[in-house]
C-alpha cells in the first residue's frame, strides 16, 4: 500500500493507470457540514498480474488534503479514454468532481448498476457483491469515522482500500456476465444518466419540487418555492447543508403561516432560533414578499406522485413489473419507479420506463395492459401477459 501525498507520486502512478485497461476508484469524503461534499480521500487500485493465483496489482490511496497536491493527474486519467474507470455506487463521487473540476472519468464502469442487471436484486451493496462474487470477508467498522483527521490510522487505511481491490474481482465477473447475456448496452445507458451534468445540477428555482407536501394552495405553493429557492441560494453561497437554514418541515410551516414581522417569525415551532434573525430572516421576508407579489404562482406538475389517475391499473402494472423483473433477472426498481408506475396509470408517456431496454423488458407490455390490449393471467405460480380478444 502506498499513501499519495505530493503531485509527482500521483502522476507516476496515473501514468502507469493509463497503461492498464481499467482502475477501480473510490472516494471517502464528509457531508455533514458543508453543502458541497469535501473530498477527503480517493483510493485506486490497478488489476492483477495474469494468471490464476497471480497477486492483485498495486493499490494507492491518496490524500486530496495534503499541502500542494494537485489532482490534475488524475484528472488527465479520468480524460484516458483507454482505461476503464470502475466505481461502485458512483453519483457521489462524480458529483465531487464535476463540482470540483467540471470532469467526469470515461470511460465508466458502475458495478451497482451492472449488479441490478445481471440479477444481484436491487439492494446490491458493495459489501453484498464482496461476499458473493469475491468470496471474502469486509470489515465496514471504519465506515462512519471522520476521514478528515489526519494521520489517517491503520484501520481506516485497510478499510478504504478493501473498497478497490476488491471490486476488481467484482468488475471482471460483472462485464463478463454482460458480455455473456448482451446486456452491456442495458449499463450504458443508465451510465449515460451519470455521465449528464444536469444529474448533478440544483438549480434554486426548481428547489421547492423536492419538498413533500399536500396542500395545492397557489399562495403556499408560491411561498414554498421562494422560500425553497432563497435557502438553496443561502446554502450554496456559504456551503452549508440546507438543514443549517431551515429544515423542510419548518419551510412547509412558514410557506403555511407567512409570517410577516420577527414577533409572527418568533412563534414558529419549527425554525432554528439562528434563523429568526438575521440575514436568514431578511431572506425569508424578501422570499415571502416575492411570493405574495407572484401574479403566476406555480403548480405541482399533472404527473405528481401519490396521485395516480387509476389506482387499480396501477396496482396491475406493479404486478406486471415483479412479472418482467423476474423474468429478465433484473431490479425492478432499475426498470421503473413507484411514481413511473402511477404516471402511466395516469396517461403519462414521457416517462423512462417506456424508453430504450426497459420498453423491451416491461414498458411496451405495460402500455398494451394500459390500452386493455393484454391482461394478466396466473399460472404455476407464474403471471403471464395474454391477449385480449
Amino acid at each position: 500500500m502506498t499513501l499519495i501525498t505530493t503531485t509527482e507520486e500521483l502522476a507516476a502512478f496515473c501514468a502507469e493507470a493509463k497503461t492498464h485497461p481499467y482502475v477501480t476508484v473510490d472516494t471517502e469524503f464528509l457531508r455533514e457540514r458543508t453543502y458541497y461534499s469535501k473530498l477527503c480521500l480517493i483510493q485506486m487500485a490497478l488489476p492483477p498480474a495474469s494468471g490464476p493465483k497471480a497477486p492483485g496489482g498495486p493499490a494507492v490511496l491518496v490524500d486530496p488534503l495534503a499541502p500542494g497536491l494537485s489532482l490534475e493527474p488524475l484528472y488527465d486519467l479520468f480524460r484516458h479514454t483507454g482505461t476503464v474507470k470502475v466505481f461502485h455506487a458512483a453519483r457521489q463521487d462524480l458529483e465531487i468532481f464535476f463540482h470540483d473540476a467540471g470532469i467526469f472519468p470515461q470511460p465508466l464502469f458502475d458495478t451497482q448498476v451492472a449488479a441490478m442487471v445481471c440479477g444481484f436484486g436491487e439492494q446490491a451493496g458493495y459489501e453484498t457483491l464482496v461476499k458473493r462474487i469475491a468470496r471474502q470477508p469486509l470489515d465496514k467498522s471504519s465506515r462512519f469515522t471522520d476521514w478528515s483527521h489526519r494521520p489517517l490510522s491503520q484501520a481506516q487505511m485497510d478499510y478504504a482500500l478493501a473498497d478497490v481491490t476488491h471490486l476488481r474481482a467484482i468488475y471482471e465477473f460483472l462485464a463478463g456476465q454482460l458480455e455473456k447475456t448482451g446486456r452491456s448496452p442495458w449499463v450504458a445507458e443508465e451510465i449515460g444518466v451519470l455521465l449528464d451534468p444536469e444529474t448533478y445540477i440544483t438549480r434554486p428555482e426548481d428547489a421547492w419540487l423536492r419538498v413533500r407536501t399536500r396542500s395545492n394552495s397557489p399562495r403556499f405553493l408560491a411561498a414554498l418555492k421562494e422560500l425553497a429557492r432563497f435557502r438553496e441560494e443561502y446554502a450554496q453561497s456559504r456551503d452549508v447543508p440546507r438543514s443549517r437554514v431551515y429544515k423542510d418541515d419548518a419551510m412547509v410551516e412558514l410557506a403555511s403561516t407567512r409570517p410577516q414581522n420577527e414577533d409572527e417569525l418568533g412563534r414558529s415551532r419549527l425554525l432554528l432560533r439562528e434563523a429568526r434573525r438575521g440575514e436568514i430572516a431578511t431572506g425569508i421576508f424578501d422570499a415571502l414578499s416575492r411570493a405574495a407579489a407572484e401574479k403566476d404562482p406555480p403548480r405541482l406538475p399533472d404527473s405528481e406522485p401519490g396521485a395516480p389517475g387509476n389506482p387499480a391499473l396501477a396496482d396491475l402494472l406493479r404486478v406486471l413489473l415483479k412479472a418482467k423483473a423476474d423474468a429478465a433477472g433484473v431490479a425492478p426498481r432499475l426498470i421503473a419507479s413507484a411514481a413511473e408506475l402511477d404516471a402511466i396509470a395516469s396517461g403519462g408517456r414521457d416517462v423512462p420506463a417506456l424508453a430504450g431496454w426497459r420498453a423491451e423488458v416491461f414498458g411496451t407490455d405495460a402500455l398494451r395492459l394500459a390500452a386493455g390490449e393484454v391482461a394478466l393471467s396466473a399460472r404455476n405460480g407464474a403471471v403471464r401477459v395474454v391477449s385480449v380478444g
